[in-house]
């Protein structure tokens, strides 16, 4: 997973600006998705309210500030 890939999960996740999306992941793509929303965050795509890492996925909930499709 990239981060037009991720960016697109959001997206399509989203209601309005406000995204909720859970992504099955394997321990090492819990580290990847991690570093992805941290530069989504720096890019000023998106505010991160909610992110929870369960045993098999990673739950992410916020507000999808500018992003073009």
């Amino acid at each position: 997973m990239n981060k037009v890939e991720l960016l697109k999960r959001l997206l399509s996740g989203s209601r309005g600006n406000m995204f909720s999306l859970e992504i099955p992941t394997t321990k090492e793509d819990e580290k990847k998705i991690q570093e992805l929303v941290r530069v989504l965050e720096i890019e000023q795509k998106i505010k991160l309210r909610e992110y929870v890492q369960r045993e098999y996925s990673v739950y992410l909930h916020g507000i999808i500030k500018y992003a073009s499709e």
